[in-house]
């Protein structure tokens, strides 16, 4: 019981940027600070490069390696259950990926390919597939941080041509939605990919700018 118990706190280490509290891990793991406080001590005897203190909080060096993570039902459910609703939303490279991903969880999962058999379905209407040939650049160009010229259809079916700074994608219902940086607006707008009638990636990367990046557009909402 104990040896799981270990496990967990790094796993619950290595899976947060921030130091944990010792009172924060005692709640995850259901035990008394003291036993967390123990628990150090031994991670730190057996060579843990933990890092911290009680009342201060704990942070796993980076690049520790670890056997693979466990997951519990509902966590695997979750997992699953997102890796699905990708193939059945995204694009032809992001289901391919997907697939890899199930074929890895499958070789580190104790139970194997077993666990992966579980009643989970997501799928996606045919709608949502309009579109999917700007997902993959688009997806590349966010990564890279360059600019992207949209040939954009309105509601009228009015195209005008923007100069953008693509920040994020949303998976909705029926439709993928761009966030970006609209130059030509000179604020954030959303573009939905089946009304995209060209794209263009080009070779300009923007840098991170205060008030201009995705996460400054979700305080707007």
């Amino acid at each position: 019981m104990r040896t799981i118990r270990l496990f967990s706190i790094l796993d619950a280490l290595r899976s947060r940027r921030n130091a944990v509290p010792a009172a924060m891990l005692a709640e995850l793991l259901g035990v008394t600070e003291r036993t967390i406080y123990r628990d150090m001590a031994t991670l730190k005897a057996m060579g843990a490069p933990i890092r911290g203190e009680g009342g201060v909080g704990y942070v796993l060096e980076r690049g520790y390696f670890l056997p693979p993570m466990q997951f519990d039902p509902d966590e695997l459910d979750v997992i699953l259950l997102g890796i699905r609703m990708v193939k059945a939303r995204g694009d032809k490279t992001m289901s391919e990926t997907a697939e890899r991903v199930l074929g890895k969880l499958g070789a580190v999962l104790s139970e194997g390919e077993r666990s992966l058999n579980r009643p989970l379905l997501a799928v996606g209407k045919a709608s949502s597939a309009q579109g999917h040939d700007a997902l993959s650049p688009l997806r590349e160009a966010i990564r890279k941080r360059r600019k992207v010229q949209l040939g954009y259809s309105d509601l009228q079916d009015r195209v005008s041509e923007r100069l953008t700074r693509p920040l994020g994608l949303t998976a909705f219902e029926s439709v993928w939605v761009l966030t970006a940086w609209c130059e030509v607006r000179n604020g954030f707008r959303n573009f939905r990919l089946d009304r995209i009638r060209s794209f263009a990636i080009t070779d300009t990367r923007f840098p991170k700018e205060p008030g201009k990046e995705f996460q400054d557009y979700l305080k707007t909402l």
